[in-house]
């Protein structure tokens, strides 16, 4: 599975705003640092603001921060926000499905295992785990390496 550049745009925007909690960041700041477009990094930080993930300060001064703490922002519900769909393959699509083997074949329901089982990790993850902010560990706020345990621990439900 490949993310879109715009999930990947979304990412780095949260991932850059996570690691500059206290300032007002500018769409160009982000421009900036990645060398990506300025005018779709602008539709990105758009639907951001209205998922409420960040905030928008408008004026001469003004600029993009998070609406929330990095470590309430979980990295499943990014992707599910900014991704239009999970198909990955034909046969999700019932009505334009060409596969001969459509009727007797398991591969679909496969494909729909390993989509939840990506999503269920990217679930026990925040944005705080990728960047290490709001971290007493690490007050740098530089990116840290997560480890497998983490992405293996158990969630309550």
């Amino acid at each position: 599975m490949r993310l879109t550049s715009y999930t990947d745009y979304t990412l780095r925007t949260l991932m850059y705003l996570a690691m500059h909690p206290e300032q007002l960041v500018t769409i160009q700041d982000i421009v900036s640092l990645h060398d990506i477009s300025k005018n779709h990094l602008t539709k990105v930080v758009h639907q951001l603001g209205l998922s409420g993930l960040i905030e928008t300060v408008r004026g001469r001064n003004g600029g993009i921060r998070l609406a929330k703490p990095a470590d309430q922002i979980v990295i499943g519900d990014v992707i599910r926000m900014a991704e239009s769909d999970f198909d990955m393959a034909e046969c999700f699509q019932a009505d334009s499905s060409q596969c001969a083997y459509a009727r007797a074949c398991h591969l679909k329901g496969v494909l729909y295992q390993a989509t939840q089982a990506y999503l269920a990790v990217l679930d026990k993850v925040t944005l705080a785990d990728i960047t290490g902010a709001n971290s007493a560990n690490n007050p740098t706020g530089q990116p840290v390496t997560i480890s497998l345990d983490l992405l293996t621990k158990k969630t309550t439900s």
